[in-house]
């Protein structure tokens, strides 16, 4: 069983909680996380600029995601940094791509899955991640989230991401925060979820 990881990362926050979710899938049986980037849209000056270049070099041997692909998939986790509320442009741009894919239905039944990065605590983790589900909606996909079974979603010791509608980071105001241990856990818990809700339904 094949489960696609796409995504969009700028400074390593969202791979991080991809390479998570990839591991997560892993731990259910006869799952494959299979880790895909979505097309860059920025031309490479300005990312130089945003120093963001250099740190998407940890991640630029993940192959491109071609739209296809996704047709092939028994399950796919989508994962987004947040941009004033909502999915990254990059990634919006790819999913506006997909009007294929919708006119043969071939997306209808199959479990998506999404996880995001903010800057800030309040910074649109929910918003970003329900306003995403209108899209997999269309596509005839099968939401799911992460319930309150991973118990690290009411922690109150610390500040964490993590909601019933998917694991999210908090990667804080300059980008100097990585993912905890407790988000990088909600990660692997909704990857997992995942692939055994696919389980369920193939």
């Amino acid at each position: 069983m094949k489960v696609l990881v796409v995504y969009y990362s700028m400074y390593g926050h969202v791979h991080a909680m991809a390479e998570a979710v990839a591991q997560g899938v892993a731990e259910a049986k006869g799952a494959e996380g299979v880790l895909r980037r979505v097309p860059e849209t920025l031309p490479a000056d300005v990312l130089e600029k945003m120093g963001a270049a250099q740190a998407q070099k940890a991640f630029d041997h993940v192959p491109v995601c071609k739209a296809d692909e996704l047709a092939s998939a028994d399950a796919i986790a989508f994962g987004t940094p947040t941009r004033f509320g909502n999915m990254c442009g990059q990634m919006r741009q790819f999913l506006d791509a997909t009007g294929g894919l919708w006119s043969k239905g071939a997306l209808i039944g199959k479990p998506a899955a999404v996880f995001t990065s903010t800057g800030t605590q309040h910074g649109g983790q929910e918003s970003t991640i329900l306003s995403f589900i209108p899209t997999l909606m269309h596509h005839g996909m099968v939401v799911v989230g992460l319930p309150y079974s991973f118990k690290g979603q009411t922690t109150v010791s610390e500040v964490s991401g993590g909601s019933p509608y998917g694991a999210s980071t908090i990667a804080g105001g300059d980008g100097s925060r990585k993912p905890s241990s407790n988000e990088l856990a909600g990660a692997r818990f909704l990857g997992k979820h995942l692939a055994q809700i696919a389980a369920k339904l193939l």
